[in-house]
């Protein structure tokens, strides 16, 4: 009997270290700005830019992954104003709509950051 109650006890006491190892360490709204931020811009380069003609990229020298990479604080910008925050203590939902206008579809993410780590769980275009 005495031996269950010691381990409930170291139990119950790894349950709390890790608790408070999980609240110190979820990251915050400017972490996930800058991991959006990143992901959107790879997104962006991977599939925006191998779509562009290479007739156009020849005639006006156009490199399409310098532009986007120029335009990084304008993109942190909208994620910045498209984001909602959950905060849970020891993790985070971040939901962001990126919509930029009717002529281009909008997008949906869902992101839980936990122990300094970011996981997108649900990203979908409308």
């Amino acid at each position: 009997m005495k031996i269950v109650s010691i381990a409930a006890y170291a139990g119950a006491a790894a349950l709390i270290a890790l608790g408070v190892a999980m609240a110190g360490t979820n990251p915050s709204r400017a972490e996930y700005e800058e991991y959006a931020t990143q992901r959107l811009s790879q997104y962006l380069k991977e599939q925006g830019c191998s779509k562009t003609p290479n007739l156009l990229d020849n005639l006006i020298k156009f490199n399409c992954a310098k532009l986007i990479d120029s335009a990084s604080p304008q993109i942190k910008q909208i994620i910045k104003a498209s984001t909602e925050k959950q905060d849970f203590l020891i993790f985070s939902v971040y939901r962001t709509n990126l919509q930029i206008n009717t002529l281009v579809p909008s997008y949906k993410f869902e992101t839980v950051g936990a122990l300094d780590n970011f996981f997108t769980y649900k990203a979908q275009k409308e």
